[in-house]
């Protein structure tokens, strides 16, 4: 008697189709490919699609393979998600999935798509994607430096660590505002909007800056030149991961303080650049975690789990002076650099942060220490 065993599927390829704006072209250029793989032999349906009523897009995506959307009720209304399930038993080679930061409708089965996403890679389908740079959670303090919108809908920068393959669909800022205004982005009453608020040609220039550097980077990270997908449908290549790790290793020191959600930003992104370690550390004098306040506790917890969320590893640190505990810890774990948030200067409480940053500072002479400032701004619905 002969047994057979089934082998897993190796993992899927991301490809992911960045931008700065709608409009740029993202979908589009995403539905060429998608045409080109097909006529090159490969399986390959779409999953979701959001053409926003552009008439290009809608007949770009002719010709290929629509897996209907799954209806889901929810609090008296109905709304259309992409239907996973369809697509896993559908199996295709390739699956199209347009928005990759997009919130799915609670009760689905996962909250975000690209949670959707990780499924489809993990069952071995190669995936194409799309998203613009102000989804990326790392640079969330800038976007909102640079646009005055606090951008809800994120995506972990580990999340994009998973591609393959990142290209940016570029179209300069005044060509962008040219399309806006000819109604091809949206519709007349909503194009105007658009003008008087995100699409300004100042806040276009800084974001596709901002996209161009993280292309770039993508592309360095990875240390090869990314090719196509263009070998036979049952020989799809498979490329060498990301480039080595460097020795650099960041600490972050966490606090209640709602500033530290952006001091967790900051650590990840220049984590990522020098391909470094990241820790986020809390230190508690109490004589246990548990008898901190309900409150403090809480938003510690938050700060913890984001900070999990983005890939750091987290630690929480009990010691009778917080300066030594988290010294001892960073000797201890080699850190080259430590992060901490600027003091908020409020009577002695601000007194009390100053010394704790200038006694960090004192005592860290082998390691560069960067204290951040959180920025503020008048803040746009």
């Amino acid at each position: 008697m002969t047994m057979t065993v089934d082998k897993p599927p190796s993992r899927g390829q991301l490809k992911v189709y960045l931008g700065y704006a709608a409009g740029v072209g993202k979908t589009f250029q995403m539905l060429a490919d998608a045409h080109e793989l097909k006529q090159k032999g490969f399986d390959i349906v779409i999953g979701y699609l959001e053409p926003h009523g552009r008439k290009d897009t809608i007949a770009k995506a002719e010709g290929l393979e629509l897996i209907p959307r799954r209806r889901v009720e929810y609090r008296g209304s109905t709304f259309e998600e992409m239907d996973l399930d369809a697509i896993l038993k559908r199996c295709p080679q390739v699956c199209v999935v347009d928005e990759l930061a997009h919130t799915n409708v609670p009760g689905s089965r996962h909250g975000k798509r690209w949670e959707d996403v990780l499924v489809l890679l993990d069952s071995g389908m190669d995936v194409l994607t799309t998203m613009n740079i102000q989804h990326l959670e790392s640079l969330n303090d800038q976007v909102w430096q640079m646009t005055g919108v606090r951008v809800r809908e994120t995506i972990p920068d580990w999340v994009m660590k998973q591609a393959d393959e990142v290209v940016m669909v570029d179209l300069t800022p005044r060509a962008l505002l040219n399309r806006l205004e000819r109604g091809v982005v949206y519709p007349p009453e909503k194009a105007q909007r658009a003008l008087e608020n995100f699409f300004k040609e100042s806040t276009l220039v800084a974001l596709r800056e901002l996209a161009l550097r993280q292309t770039a980077h993508e592309v360095e990270v990875r240390q090869v030149v990314i090719p196509e997908i263009d070998a036979s449908p049952d020989d799809v290549p498979r490329f060498p991961p990301a480039g080595r790790v460097g020795s650099d290793r960041i600490l972050v020191h966490l606090t209640e303080h709602p500033s530290t959600a952006m001091l967790i930003r900051r650590g990840r992104r220049v984590a990522d650049y020098l391909q470094a370690e990241c820790f986020a550390v809390y230190v508690h004098t109490e004589p246990n975690y548990a008898s901190l306040p309900a409150a403090r506790r809480e938003a510690i917890e938050r700060h913890l789990t984001f900070a999990r969320n983005l890939h750091l590893e987290t630690h929480i640190l009990e010691g009778t002076d917080t300066v030594d505990t988290l010294m001892n810890f960073a000797r201890l774990h080699r850190v080259t650099q430590i992060f901490l948030a600027r003091p908020q200067y409020s009577r002695w409480h601000g007194l009390l942060a100053m010394n704790f940053v200038h006694r960090i500072v004192a005592e860290a002479r082998e390691i560069q220490v960067t204290v951040v400032a959180e920025r503020r701004r008048e803040q746009r619905a």
